[in-house]
């Protein structure tokens, strides 16, 4: 997956929304980084490090672990830094810490994992590593910007049928869905904002609170194959789906147009996502039955979407639960940098993922990743997607005629 589009042109004004579709290209390529082994860094680099920490993380006996400070293994740390150095080193600074010593990549990378793990403000970050506020927050935003250079190869639809067939298998094996390529799910990202500024209403939601919305879709490990970020919170579900560049794609036939399945002769069912009743019904997007008096046929097949469904929920809650950044509510935060800082999440995400980091293991699996937002219902639907669902619950219970 390549570059942004347009990304050169606009690190002075960045756009307020980040599509993957229509922002990161799939027929690029970005280039893989070699492992950091070839780059070799001084072996005690994190003895020398740990020692700078002061305040209140000094105190903890956490403090000389380096997995409880970034709460990620020491192999995943070397190889994000294998992939920001280029861009991080190319341009000269004078990063420095409070006595003068300049930042090493390391160094820098260590500051800028730790602002976007903890959600600490910048001057508990500034005071932990011995370094001024403006300092963390030059650091921690062109680690941003490297990481949306190199590590977007990490987060992509499926490019192979091959890879494709592995994700519709491992779904099926959670409560038996065939054909399905992924599950889909909306948070919120919350915000303080000044209330006597009117341009500010737009990102007024409907549970009374400013924020921004983060649309992903998932495969079965919670891994991010689709994002959107940037979108006010006064905005539905709906809405943003069908703003989103993954829409567009699938309206069109160009995503999710893989293998069909035959349920029945003349009968086929066509490559879906899942999703919850906040969403449209669609040929490629099934939601659950809504109302009451459902038949059984409608409750067994409401039961194992929810449970197949869950990964998406999985995967937010525990983005936002290591990212903490953009768990919580953030202080009046640049709007226009937000949804790439969120992009960077969803990237570091999906690495500790495809790295298979230690660190998971020990992350409870909450599903609970919007506090106080009561789900959302969407009245729209497809006829033909109406027939189809109904198809599908048939052949989930084995009721499908011969």
């Amino acid at each position: 997956m390549g570059p942004i589009r347009g990304f050169k042109r606009r690190k002075k004004a960045a756009e307020k929304v980040v599509d993957q579709n229509n922002d990161l290209p799939s027929s690029s390529a970005a280039t893989v980084a070699s492992p950091l082994g070839s780059q070799p860094q001084p072996l005690d680099w994190w003895d020398e490090f740990s020692k700078r920490i002061s305040g209140p993380l000094s105190k903890s006996k956490d403090s000389k672990s380096f997995e409880s400070v970034f709460r990620i293994s020491r192999k995943t740390f070397n190889y994000i830094c294998s992939l920001v150095k280029e861009d991080m080193m190319a341009r000269q600074s004078s990063f420095s810490d409070q006595n003068g010593k300049p930042l090493s990549l390391n160094d820098q990378v260590a500051v800028a994992l730790r602002r976007l793990s903890s959600g600490e403000s910048l001057s508990i970050i500034g005071d932990t590593f011995g370094m001024n506020q403006s300092t963390v927050s030059q650091v921690t935003w062109r680690f941003v910007e490297a990481m949306e250079e190199r590590g977007l190869h990490h987060l992509n639809w499926p490019s192979t049928e091959a890879e494709m067939e592995q994700i519709k298998s491992k779904f099926e094996k959670i409560r038996g869905l065939p054909n399905c390529c992924g599950a889909i799910d909306i948070t919120h990202i919350v915000m303080t904002l000044p209330t006597m500024d009117p341009s500010n209403n737009v990102w007024f939601d409907r549970e009374k609170n400013y924020s921004m919305i983060l649309q992903a879709v998932v495969d079965p490990q919670m891994r991010f194959r689709d994002v959107i970020a940037g979108w006010p919170g006064s905005l539905s579900d709906a809405v943003v789906l069908r703003s989103s560049g993954f829409f567009k794609l699938s309206e069109e036939g160009k995503r999710l147009n893989g293998k069909k399945l035959n349920i029945l002769e003349g009968t086929e069912i066509r490559e879906y996502i899942i999703g919850d009743a906040g969403f449209p019904l669609l040929p490629w997007l099934f939601t659950p039955y809504q109302g009451k008096g459902l038949t059984d046929l409608q409750i067994e097949f409401n039961k194992r979407h929810a449970a197949t469904r869950m990964v998406a929920q999985m995967a937010l809650a525990r983005l936002k639960e290591m990212w903490r950044i953009i768990h919580g509510v953030m202080w009046m935060p640049d709007k226009n940098r937000l949804p790439r800082i969120v992009l960077v999440c969803c990237l570091l995400h999906n690495i500790l993922i495809d790295l298979e980091d230690e660190a998971l293991d020990d992350m409870s699996l909450s599903h609970h990743h919007d506090t106080g937002y009561r789900r959302q219902n969407c009245e729209s639907s497809d006829q033909s997607a109406l027939v189809m669902r109904d198809k599908l619950a048939l052949y989930l219970t084995g009721k499908l005629p011969p």
